[in-house]
């Protein structure tokens, strides 16, 4: 049930935090790896990672907002690994200002890394996936996308519309046997969060108060997940949205 043998993810911003988490999951659980970044040296020293472990691994230079790049990220995909089953969009990035100090340009950035990126790579998939019969697509928001942060205004509407983009095409491409669902992650330990402790007076120490788990998540506690929502376990749920956030968004 949760076999992935002879299935093929790509996963945008894999090379790092939670998408590399979730690669290595899907690793384990048989799937060969693409790992799709701009970042050429880093998705190298993932792919090393992932291959000393034993699993399938290339990576595929994309920029997730240029709409040419993401045609031929998927192009190669399918040319190198024969088809596309595993669809992960986790790429994204967060400018912290309150929205009177943040220029349209800063806005845009974030609202196309996050939420255009996953339309365009779920546009680009989706044909590759209905030739093979089916697939599978799990799209990173946020527990943003359930509550706002005056320090991160783009981040959070860019979140809220990645899980009404899931809905939507939850529901566009059931009858084609394609589940799509969203990963809301709490506060989770990586590059990206560290750099928010740094730039959020407190956060750390409130993190901790409110998380009922005591701890904040780190990149593998999405590996299972992923697994879940990438495999057959998981083919009659779709449109949803699933917190993996030690409880974080249950407290009021």
């Amino acid at each position: 049930m949760f076999d992935l043998q002879n299935k093929v993810a790509v996963i945008t911003g894999g090379n790092g935090g939670i998408g590399f988490g979730m690669a290595q999951g899907l690793a384990t659980a048989g799937a060969r790896i693409v790992i799709a970044a701009r970042n050429a040296a880093k998705s190298a020293a993932a792919v090393e990672l992932l291959q000393s472990s034993g699993a399938q691994a290339l990576a595929i230079e994309v920029d997730v907002t240029n709409e040419s790049s993401v045609a031929r990220l998927f192009e190669q995909a399918q040319s190198r690994c024969g088809h596309v089953d595993i669809l992960i969009n986790n790429a994204g990035i967060n400018i912290r200002k309150p929205v009177q100090s943040l220029a349209l340009e800063e806005w845009q950035q974030v609202v196309a890394t996050n939420l255009d990126s996953a339309f365009l790579c779920c546009r680009a998939a989706y044909p590759l996936m209905k030739s093979a019969g089916g697939g599978k697509i799990i799209n990173i928001g946020s527990m943003l996308s359930i509550f706002g942060a005056g320090f991160a205004p783009a981040y959070g509407a860019s979140k809220g519309g990645v899980v009404q983009l899931t809905k939507s095409l939850a529901s566009a491409w059931a009858a084609d046997n394609i589940q799509v669902n969203a990963v809301l992650p709490g506060w989770v330990n990586t590059d990206l969060t560290r750099k928010a402790r740094v730039e959020v007076d407190g956060l750390h120490e409130r993190v901790l108060e409110r998380t009922p788990a005591r701890r904040w998540g780190e990149p593998a506690d999405f590996a299972g997940t992923a697994i879940f929502l990438a495999s057959a376990a998981s083919n009659f749920i779709t449109g949803v949205a699933i917190p993996v956030d030690g409880g974080y968004s249950s407290q009021a």
